[in-house]
């Protein structure tokens, strides 16, 4: 599903930045499907970088400010809205409490979204930081410096495999 969406995407003549950059401002593949995208399409990696990070921290914001607001109407209205936050808020207390506890709100939300997994990222950090009600001030810096940690993380994993195979 990503290669189709990253084809569609840069078919239709957007710039190879843009493409990255709504990837990276999608659920599920964040910065951990722009950054390989970028490298796919032959972007040099600062750029990459830069534009992943500025696409994972556009939902970001609007996130953390009406994340609550936004799923508690939807859970009145829509039965299947309902079943879906039940089990995104359940999933993210399993994964996430424990690091809370451990290493403070912080550090341990920092952590959640910096660890460059399936269903950690950004999204599930704003999640997470809504369900542990971390305010907006301690919320939004821990999850900048965890996208900013994937990012770099995702950036030496990507663009060094490809430097150290090309070596070989």
């Amino acid at each position: 599903m990503r290669e189709s969406l990253i084809h569609w995407l840069s078919s239709h003549g957007l710039p190879i930045e843009v493409v990255v950059l709504i990837v990276s401002t999608l659920p599920i593949f964040e910065l951990r499907g722009g950054i390989p995208c970028g490298f796919a399409l032959g972007l040099v990696w600062w750029k990459t970088y830069l534009m992943a990070v500025l696409g994972n921290m556009i939902p970001v914001v609007p996130l953390l400010l009406f994340l609550d607001p936004v799923s508690n109407w939807l859970r009145r209205h829509i039965t299947l809205a309902d079943r879906f936050f039940e089990w995104l808020f359940a999933r993210t207390r399993r994964r996430g409490e424990a690091r809370m506890r451990k290493y403070g709100i912080f550090i341990g939300l920092m952590l959640f979204v910096a660890i460059p997994l399936p269903i950690t990222g950004a999204w599930t950090g704003c999640a997470a930081a809504f369900l542990f009600g971390v305010k907006f001030r301690y919320s939004f810096p821990a999850v900048v410096a965890g996208v900013l940690i994937a990012s770099l993380i995702v950036s030496i994993i990507t663009y060094g495999a490809a430097t150290i195979i090309k070596l070989a």
